[in-house]
């Protein structure tokens, strides 16, 4: 089960960036009991087996760190960082820059993103640790924007669905700024460089 977001909150953020944010798309406390949900469907699936999960830096750092604390089998984590994005555009053109550290051969292994978007950067890191012979590979994934889908990757695990609006906070950057955000919110147009 995950989430259509479609409804706009206020901004009641003290963030001295919060200025910069159009509207609030998801509120922390939502992203809070989704986190849980998430969380605890994992546990049930694989109850009695370990996990591995792999956060794709860095945008799923702090997606990463609450939805751990709510799986309550063994869990390993490790991190992998990817490059593709230039300011608000995905270049599709990705680039490693941190592999795992984990031998992932025969383990559970959950890929957690912050946002999926087109797809190719994803795509990109399945195919790469598919090779390294895991016993299965899913996505948990907290914000899904399927409409600039350009190769198909589906989330096993899925917070929300969200329309084609430029969002930050919980993780998710604008030119680095704005991952503290305890939310989910659009950007306004005029913070975005031309």
């Amino acid at each position: 089960m995950h989430f259509d977001c479609q409804e706009r909150y206020p901004v009641a953020s003290q963030h001295p960036l919060a200025h910069n944010i159009d509207y609030t798309l998801v509120p922390h406390e939502i992203i809070a009991q989704r986190i849980r949900e998430l969380g605890e469907t994992i546990s049930r699936d694989y109850a009695g087996q370990e996990v591995v999960l792999v956060g794709v830096l860095k945008g799923a750092m702090p997606f990463l760190a609450d939805l751990m604390r709510h799986i309550s089998v063994p869990t390993v984590i490790d991190f992998v960082a990817l490059s593709s994005y230039a300011g608000t555009s995905s270049t599709g053109v990705v680039r490693f820059q941190k592999d795992v550290e984990e031998p992932l051969e025969g383990r559970h292994v959950i890929v957690v993103e912050d946002i999926v978007d087109t797809g190719l950067t994803l795509h990109y890191l399945l195919q790469t640790l598919s090779l390294r012979n895991p016993k299965s590979l899913e996505i948990c994934c907290l914000v899904d924007k399927p409409a600039r889908r350009k190769v198909q990757v589906s989330p096993k695990y899925l917070g929300f669905t969200i329309p084609d609006r430029f969002i930050v906070g919980f993780g998710m950057d604008y030119e680095e700024h704005y991952r503290n955000l305890d939310f989910i919110g659009v950007l306004a147009p005029a913070a975005i460089a031309p």
